[in-house]
């Protein structure tokens, strides 16, 4: 009796040890065991208490009155199925007449302390089917995305989200997005994820790094193009503009709208056209777009007014020639002048980490979401990568990017190299490369035989 009490004692320890520290495996073990017993033994109680319980039908009252039978009880939404995750609980639960899904939404920081989870959310499947996300521990403290992900062209895991599924970059669904943050708020660690998810795909990138290069010039073995200083970005904007007229002119050519053409097969956008005619898509990376937008003189303004100019287009046009924009900053308001609020309002994802004031969140989401607004001004200094993404529908989740060190960036897109395209537009603004693949990189312009 004492061996099993002692034996008991150092399983109790080894569990409270391995949900301190390790939280993941103690949920893999232990946690959703006993998790899924407490939805099950819980469930019917819990939901009365939360009010997402309606009254029996009118027949059944009926019926039970006339054979002289206790009246039946409140009925709870029916659980269509209950799913173990590595990181928490699916629940797919049916809504009775009368419920809404926002009834679920609503009580679910309620579930969340009735089922001694760490977090609930919920979404709307379809007409009366409502999903319930359960988090059994706090994924965003030390991320560690899945193995295995939902990978297609054009998109990107980057992060994952604080109900444990993964977040994804997906251009042809969202073409253009804006991330913000402030310094040390963790915007390097999310663009070197979007390079590192990009890098292995038939993509070209092109980058616009202001601050002398010093984020994107350790990763030009795999761009097509770079500017370092916003005269060249203006340069390399125009050609990008220059290339779009040309896939254009492209797709007018290869429309085939005859009558006898199914509908289907009628090219509106590159991704309409065949393989071997499909020019390949584009990425532009702006890292700190204010340094674009800033002007001191007459001739500074012209080319600020150029610069500006050259992204609405592509912003507005750019999406069925296959050119994404990418932007980031720390700040992106009326004040950096004219344009701006109009380049804006053509970024559809947005993407908002740690920011100094709540002028900088309204920035991101104010026409958005008013409670992604707040969520962005509560995230914590020391959590750094965590950021509120969203999109113009108003959804909006937590996410957190795994932390990519500058040297595991760096070996990536020196190993997808080959990748690169060479783009006729842009082979001025190929950065120019010498050597093996440690060998320093040149900032400067290449002449158009450079490759």
């Amino acid at each position: 009796m004492v061996g099993f009490t002692v034996v008991l004692v150092l399983v109790a320890v080894a569990v409270g040890l391995l949900r301190w520290r390790r939280p993941a495996w103690y949920w893999l073990t232990f946690g959703v065991t006993l998790a899924v017993v407490r939805v099950l033994v819980r469930y019917g109680s819990v939901m009365d208490a939360c009010g997402l319980t309606v009254p029996p039908a009118r027949w059944r009252l009926a019926l039970a009155r006339a054979a002289n039978r206790p009246l039946p009880e409140s009925r709870s939404p029916r659980i269509l199925r209950l799913r173990p995750t590595r990181t928490g609980l699916v629940l797919r639960l049916k809504l009775r007449p009368g419920q809404d899904a926002f009834d679920i939404a609503a009580a679910s920081d309620r579930l969340r302390h009735s089922f001694s989870m760490y977090g609930v959310t919920s979404r709307e499947v379809r007409s009366g089917v409502v999903e319930v996300r359960m988090t059994g521990y706090d994924v965003l403290k030390r991320v560690q995305m899945p193995v295995e992900t939902d990978t297609r062209p054009m998109r990107v895991p980057v992060a994952l989200r604080e109900d444990g599924s993964v977040h994804y970059r997906d251009y042809r669904a969202i073409p253009h997005a804006l991330t913000l943050g402030a310094t040390e708020s963790g915007k390097s660690v999310y663009q070197r994820n979007l390079v590192a998810g990009l890098a292995p795909m038939d993509v070209a990138l092109v980058g616009i790094d202001c601050k002398q290069g010093v984020e994107l010039f350790p990763l030009a073995r795999r761009f097509s193009a770079l500017a370092d200083d916003p005269d060249t970005a203006a340069e390399v904007l125009d050609a990008l503009v220059v290339r779009m007229e040309g896939i254009y002119q492209l797709i007018r050519a290869e429309q085939r709208i005859a009558a006898d053409v199914p509908d289907a097969e009628i090219a509106a956008d590159i991704w309409d056209l065949p393989d071997h005619l499909r020019p390949v898509p584009v990425v532009v990376l702006v890292d700190e777009v204010a340094e674009l937008a800033l002007y001191a003189s007459k001739e500074e303004e012209k080319r600020r007014d150029r610069i500006i100019t050259a992204l609405v287009r592509l912003a507005q046009l750019g999406r069925a020639a296959g050119i994404y924009l990418e932007i980031c900053g720390q700040r992106f308001g009326s004040e950096l002048g004219k344009g701006i609020t109009m380049l804006r309002a053509q970024l559809t994802g947005r993407t908002a980490h740690r920011v100094n004031d709540e002028t900088s969140a309204n920035m991101a989401f104010g026409d958005i979401s008013p409670d992604a607004v707040l969520a962005a001004i509560q995230i914590p200094a020391d959590m750094r990568g965590l950021a509120i993404a969203g999109d113009s529908s108003g959804g909006w989740h937590r996410i957190r990017a795994p932390h990519t060190s500058l040297r595991q960036a760096v070996n990536l897109c020196n190993r997808h190299a080959d990748r690169t395209p060479a783009l006729p537009e842009l082979t001025p603004f190929r950065p120019a490369l010498s050597g093996p693949a440690d060998a320093p990189l040149s900032s400067a312009k290449a002449s158009p035989a450079t490759t």
